[in-house]
């Protein structure tokens, strides 16, 4: 018996120091698309249309309620919260900032507006609400769907949906808050369940390397005898979590790294995005051959380093 309980009190005081995921609200793209809060963006001549979540949150006073009533029940659970009304504030005191970014920094950026709103928050995962209401005579129900989003790749990592019992509450939040409570436990589970793939195999990103016309050779050229894409791949293989990627397709020109898995925080224990971790293959390839090289990104999950000038 004492061993029982000493093995229960081992087990809650590990889950205790487990580390959870930060989160934040937003609203699905099926919401937002229903309700016409979308707007569009031009990505390399092409027209992209997004969810407008600032104009949604100014218009919509439900949506701000049904978020905070989920930040809620999410912050009860122990899950840290990155709040989407305060990081839209946030971005747009930095859009003149990002606005004066050049190659002198060695980084341009290339984010669609919802990557850079991902940017600013650093959440580890979006969790994306989708609800309608349904009327039978005085009674109401609402039907509800949870997707969980890895913010670095953009693949589901979770879910859950249904339909609450009808109800004279005519309260949107507290309908959603009754329909959710028999699936938010399990749909934390496969949030938590995610979060510690990462923590043990590395968080997932892409890195492309690219090189300038005006670089004055390419990637199978030699620097103190070795070829520089087995210069890049060493680097890699050396920098991953057990050595984690895959190389699926290797030119003279260029090379694209899938499935890279970096760790989750370095050693000051600050989180690592596809940035902050290619850097590190930048400052290598300047420090140690001379090779300039410049850093471009999309979003959290993805690194570009064009090589040959900044």
């Amino acid at each position: 018996m004492l061993l029982y309980i000493l093995i229960v009190l081992l087990h809650h005081t590990v889950c205790a120091q487990a580390r959870k995921p930060i989160i934040m609200v937003v609203p699905g793209d099926n919401w937002c698309f229903s309700h016409n809060y979308i707007t569009e963006f031009v990505d390399s001549g092409s027209v992209t249309i997004i969810p407008d979540y600032k104009r949604a949150l100014r218009e919509n006073t439900e949506l701000t309620l049904v978020i905070s009533k989920i930040n809620e029940m999410m912050s009860d659970r122990g899950f840290p919260l990155k709040l989407l009304e305060s990081t839209i504030r946030t971005l747009d005191q930095q859009r003149i900032d990002d606005a004066m970014l050049t190659a002198q920094s060695g980084s341009e950026i290339l984010e669609t507006p919802i990557d850079r709103l991902r940017n600013i928050a650093n959440a580890d995962i979006w969790m994306q609400i989708n609800w309608k209401i349904n009327q039978s005579g005085p009674r109401r129900s609402i039907s509800f769907s949870f997707q969980g989003i890895d913010a670095y790749t953009n693949k589901q990592i979770a879910g859950a949906s249904g339909t609450g019992a009808p109800s004279l509450n005519v309260e949107t939040p507290l309908l959603l808050e009754e329909a959710v409570l028999a699936h938010i436990d399990n749909f934390n589970y496969q949030l938590q369940r995610h979060f510690d793939d990462l923590f043990e195999n590395g968080r997932e990103v892409v890195v492309r390397i690219l090189t300038f016309k005006s670089f004055n050779g390419n990637l199978e050229s030699r620097f103190y005898g070795q070829e520089l894409h087995e210069i890049i791949d060493d680097w890699v293989r050396e920098n991953t979590v057990n050595s984690r990627y895959s190389i699926t397709l290797a030119t003279e020109n260029r090379m694209l790294f899938e499935q890279v898995r970096i760790p989750l925080f370095d050693q000051r224990n600050r989180a690592i995005d596809s940035r902050t971790w290619a850097r590190g293959l930048q400052r290598h390839l300047s420090e140690k051959y001379n090779i300039d090289s410049k850093l471009m990104t999309r979003g959290l999950g993805q690194a570009q380093l064009v090589i040959g000038e900044r």
